[in-house]
Order: structure tokens, then sequence, then C-alpha cells
């Protein structure tokens, strides 16, 4: 359905108004940019500090300007670079300087400042800023180099930029500008007051490393030779522990070898001791023995023998039929004499034999040799003398064997004992 001619006719007007509201809105609209300031000039506006000025900032982004009452300006407040140099500018002593710096500054958006660079710089472009900023700086180096020597304010210009921001700060606030950075790039004199100064900083210098490395050669010098003499000192007192040690060595093993010795002397005296004790019981027997074998050899065949040559020359004598019944009588005596020799019949043959005997165990012990003898004691004194005893011993082991070899006790017979202990008589 079509609308009446007067709805369509209103909403149109109202359209073009909404359109024309627009566009004055837009025309009036300012918007500011992070790195500028608007301001709204011809209406009166109170400060924060209780002032009345005729005018307001805005800081970053939009405002209405009010139609034929405000004018809007826009003030730039990035950072300006401004090259300061400075020619014979008197340090403290008199001696003329050449200062070359840079300083960075802006206008400041400090609410307590921002009308003091308003007022002085609104309309002026950024060049007229820089210049007098750069007037006010030079006048305050030069302020703040009158009261510093040439070293001081080339070695620490650090202190150099520090004191010159604090001298222009107040001036710098005065004029609603703020100073971001202030670098001393260069300081000069044109009497190489500065240059003398280094060079003799660097006599100095050299003269103090030349004097550091003396003193460092001579102490390396000298901890070499200490360490040299305490490397010295230990290997003495290493070569003397060592001669100490070997001296107890050589003293231990003398006394070892020393007793060593003692008791090989007092082992072959008991060896000798024996063997000679041995020697004079072996004489004693041999000699018992001689007196048996003559008694055997010599008085018991003699006696039978004149008994058998009485009755053999009675028997002669006899007639034949007494020739048997002497002979019979002949062999009773010698049984008799078998018999009174109290069964030592074989007794008597082994004594006429005993020299062959002993001389064969004699023989056996002789070749029993000993070279050196080695004794450890076990702490109970028991070792000489049983090395000693070693050699009665041998000869009784060898008496000992012939007996179990013959069947008879050489040792009974020689000295005549029966077997309940009792001695024969011959």
């Amino acid at each position: 359905m079509k609308l009446p001619p007067e709805i369509v006719g209103g909403v149109a007007a109202g359209i073009a108004v909404l359109l024309v509201l627009m566009v004055i809105y837009r025309y009036l609209l300012r918007i500011c940019r992070p790195n500028e300031i608007l301001i709204f000039s011809g209406r009166k506006h109170r400060t924060s500090d209780g002032r009345t000025v005729g005018y307001r900032v805005v800081f970053g982004g939009r405002g209405v300007r009010v139609p034929v009452v405000e004018t809007v300006d826009r003030m730039d407040v990035s950072l300006i670079s401004v090259p300061i140099a400075v020619q014979g500018a008197y340090s403290e002593g008199g001696i003329p300087l050449t200062v070359h710096a840079i300083a960075n500054i802006k206008v400041s958006t400090d609410r307590r400042f921002v009308g003091n660079a308003i007022e002085r710089f609104l309309g002026k472009g950024r060049p007229e800023i820089a210049r007098v900023v750069k007037e006010t700086l030079e006048g305050h180096l030069r302020g703040v180099l009158a009261t510093m020597t040439p070293e001081e304010s080339n070695q620490d210009r650090l202190k150099f930029a520090r004191q010159l921001e604090e001298s222009a700060k107040p001036d710098l606030e005065k004029l609603g500008l703020e100073l971001d950075v202030l670098k001393i790039q260069h300081i000069a004199d044109d009497r190489n007051y500065l240059e003398s100064i280094g060079r003799q900083r660097i006599a100095e210098i050299l003269r103090t490393a030349e004097v550091a490395e003396s003193d460092a050669t001579r102490e390396a010098e000298q901890a070499e030779a200490a360490a040299r003499a305490r490397g010295e000192i230990a290997m003495t007192n290493a070569q003397a522990a060592l001669q100490r040690k070997q001296n107890e060595l050589r003293q231990i093993k003398a006394e070892v070898d020393a007793e060593a010795r003692a008791e090989e002397v007092r082992a072959e005296a008991a060896g000798q001791q024996a063997r000679a004790e041995a020697e004079l019981e072996l004489q004693k027997i041999r000699g018992e023995l001689e007196g048996l074998r003559l008694q055997a050899e010599v008085t018991i065949p003699a006696e039978v023998d004149a008994q058998v040559r009485e009755l053999f020359a009675a028997g002669q004598a006899a007639p034949i039929a007494a020739d048997g019944e002497a002979m019979s009588r002949s062999l009773d005596e010698v049984a008799n004499a078998w018999r009174d020799s109290g069964g030592r019949a074989m007794d008597m043959f082994v004594l006429q034999h005993l020299d062959t005997i002993f001389g064969d165990v004699a023989n056996a012990a002789s070749r029993i040799k000993v070279g050196e003898v080695n004794l450890i004691d076990g702490g109970d004194g028991k070792t000489i003398p049983s090395y000693a005893a070693a050699y009665p011993a041998t000869m009784a082991a060898l008496l000992e064997q012939v007996t179990r070899t013959l069947g008879i006790d050489i040792a009974k017979v020689i000295t005549g004992s029966t077997p309940n202990g009792e001695t024969r008589r011959s």
C-alpha cells in the first residue's frame, strides 16, 4: 500500500535533517592524535590550580568545537632534536673549552606546565622552539661548565649532563617544555690542555703499568724462588726421611742377621756337642764290645777247645769202644758248655761279628751330612735341644733297626742285662 505523501515527506525531511546534523557534527568534531594536543580557544575555563584561562586543552581523544565561539589549534608534542655547540666556555680554572652536546626536548603534556608552552609557542613552528631551547641550554651549559674543572667535565660526562639538566629544568618548565635526553658528545679546548692532561695521564698510566709489571715480575720471581726453595726443602726432607728409613731397615736387617747367625752358631755348637757326645758314647760301646769280642773269641773258645782236646786225647787213648763214649761225653760237654753259657752262644756269635756290624752302622751314620740348618724357635725354647738330640736318636734308631733285623738286643748283649733286668755273669 502506498503511504500518504505527508508521511513520505516527513520521513525524507527527517533523514535530511539527520544528515545535515551529522555533517555539522563531523565539521565541528576534532580528533586529537597521540603526538599532539588540541587547544580550544574562545571560552573561559578554570584550571586545576584555580586559574581562569581562555582555552581548554585536549590530550588525545576528541573534542567538539563550539561554532562561532571557539577556534581550534594543534600543537605538536613529538621530540625535537636540538644540537648544542658552545665554544670558548670557561671552566673552573679559566680554561676555555668547546663542548658539543645533543638534547631531545618536547612540549610538556603535564597539565601544570602545558599552559606555559601554549602561551609562548602556540602558532610558532618547531624551529622556533628548537632555537629557544638551544639558547637556553647553551646559557646553562656555560654556567655549569664554570663550576667544573676540565678534567672533571671530560671524565665524568654523566655528572656534567645531570647538572646541566638540573640547572635548565626550572627554565624549561617555565617555557612549558620537557627535556627527555641530554648527552655530552665532545669536549675539547684550543690550548691542548686536555690533550696535555691526557698525555700526562697516559704517561702516568704507562708508568704505573710498568711499575705494576715490574712488581708483578718481581713477585712472580719471588714466588718462583720461594716455591723452588720449598720444593728443595721438601726434596731434602724426603731424602732425609728416606735415608732414615733405609738406616732403620739396615739396622733391623743387621739385627735379624746377627740373631740368625747367633742361632746358627748355637745350633752348630749344639750339633757338634751332640756329635761329640754320640761319638763318646759310641767309643764306650765299642770298648765294651771289644772286651766282649775278645772274651767270646779267645777265652770261651779256648776253654771249650782245651776241654775238647783233652777229651779227644783221652778218646784216642781209650779203646775204640770207648771212642763212642768219649765222643758222646764230648758232645755232652759241648752241650753243657752251650747250656753253661746261659743261652749266650748266639750272643757270642753276634759279639764276634760286632765290629763289622758297628762299622756298617757308623758308616751309615757318617753318610748323614748336614750343610746349613735354619732353625725357627716357636718361643718355647725346644728347637735347639731337639736338634741337638737328633744325633744320639739317629744312632739309637740304627741300632734298633739292627735289633729288629737280627732279633737280638745288642744293647742288652753289650751290658749283659737279662730280659728281667738282671745282669748276666760270664
